[in-house]
């Protein structure tokens, strides 16, 4: 038998939680000392209380939790909820993880108002691209909106690009057009060769930028703001806006390499007013 003490520490609980439980009746001790009264437990309610501490981890009241237990949860079931639990959790992180970034992004853009710009805008015709992709809806251009989307999207391109008959004859493209639901995403490499008849990939060629306004964004796309402000400071201060999202030209962007060293072009399509 534990003295309450012991057992708060092989349980990874306080002492107080214990108190707790015994009151609303979801763990009782083994024993109660008639004299003294001093909680005694066994070691055998320990895996009644990682059952407890597990599921309020999963967010569940503490009436609930006396009605699963009641209801004798598996081992099975418990880890298939804490694995659930598990992932929502992973998400969240990611999420908040590039809110984060993106919080930062906006913060040095506003740091660097009146400054000297830290990129150059360069004028440059493009020529066409005959290029392999797929698409998906993304809700918004945001990045927290694009992002999520566009990543799997270039892991299906580059899967489908394995049995397609195709090469890999240039860098990834993405460009992005506006539709009623939101923004569609085209997540596309360039190519050569023909393509097998059972691939998913649409094959097309884009078209010809007779100008465009472009530069080289290190990092994160989830950190572009500053390159895009300045774009947007160089159609501005020549009497030109942007005719559509901008490409973005993924010029250095090897799998397994922290996004940090990534080398994207951005090239927006100049109109002239």
């Amino acid at each position: 038998m534990f003295s309450i003490g012991d057992f708060a520490r092989l349980g990874l609980v306080s002492v107080r939680m214990l108190r707790h439980y015994d009151g609303i009746g979801l763990l009782p001790p083994a024993r109660v000392d008639d004299t003294t009264g001093y909680r005694w437990y066994a070691a055998d309610q320990l895996p009644r209380l990682n059952r407890i501490v597990a599921l309020r981890k999963l967010g569940f009241t503490l009436h609930q939790v006396a009605g699963l237990l009641d209801d004798t949860v598996s081992a099975e079931q418990l880890h298939g909820m804490l694995r659930l639990r598990r992932a929502e959790l992973a998400a969240q992180v990611a999420a908040d993880s590039a809110r984060l970034a993106q919080v930062e992004a906006r913060l040095r853009s506003i740091e660097r108002e009146g400054k000297m710009p830290s990129v150059d805008v360069a004028l440059k015709k493009v020529p066409p691209v005959r290029v392999a992709e797929l698409t998906a809806l993304a809700a918004s251009y945001a990045p927290e909106d694009i992002g999520p989307v566009i990543q799997p999207l270039y892991g299906r391109v580059e899967a489908e690009l394995a049995r397609s008959g195709l090469t890999v004859a240039g860098p990834g493209i993405a460009y992005y057009e506006e539709v009623p639901d939101g923004v569609l995403v085209h997540a596309a490499l360039e190519v050569s060769g023909e393509p097998a008849a059972d691939t998913g990939l649409r094959v097309t060629t884009l078209p010809e930028l007779q100008e465009a306004a472009t530069v080289v964004h290190h990092g994160p796309m989830s950190e572009c703001g500053p390159a895009f402000d300045e774009l947007a400071r160089w159609l501005s201060e020549n009497g030109c806006r942007g005719g559509q999202y901008a490409r973005e030209v993924y010029l250095h962007c090897p799998p397994g390499v922290e996004q940090q060293g990534w080398v994207t072009e951005l090239q927006i399509p100049v109109v002239r007013d």
